[in-house]
């Protein structure tokens, strides 16, 4: 017997709560791991992606190609980048959508956003909080 019977190992029932899932949890499905330098510096693994982030396609037919997210379509749970296109019949040029699971951040847009900090703030163990804290006050006591 299942000790709780809304957890599930069935693949099309894990589909389903996918595809109707509401847009707040939809954002958090769309992470993607950070660069191992990257994860070094900020201290963790995967984020979730935003608009200006730039990222590099790990698999897929544009596996390799660096660019800046442009769109991030929580309905689709797709983003599309800069530089990721298909030519269409008519000739005209449209953006490849790609999944979050296929890419790699590579660098961070806004790493002073208070919001996206306090989210790797609070991933954090304590002491490396406090000792980030000491480092923030030495940046902008320099930059005074």
């Amino acid at each position: 017997m299942k000790k709780n019977s809304n957890i599930t190992k069935q693949p099309s029932k894990k589909r389903k709560q996918l595809y109707t899932a509401p847009l707040h949890n939809r954002r958090k499905i769309l992470t993607a791991p950070l660069t191992e330098a990257l994860a070094e510096k900020e201290g963790v693994k995967q984020l979730v992606i935003r608009k200006g982030d730039t990222v590099r396609i790990n698999k897929g037919s544009f596996k390799g190609i660096e660019g800046e997210v442009s769109e991030v379509n929580y309905k689709t749970m797709r983003l599309t980048v800069e530089g990721v296109t298909f030519e269409k019949s008519d000739g005209s040029a449209q953006h490849f959508p790609v999944r979050a699971c296929n890419c790699e951040i590579i660098n961070l847009k806004n790493m002073k956003d208070k919001r996206r900090k306090a989210i790797v703030t609070r991933r954090l163990p304590q002491e490396a909080v406090q000792l980030q804290e000491t480092e923030d006050e030495e940046v902008e006591e320099e930059d005074n």
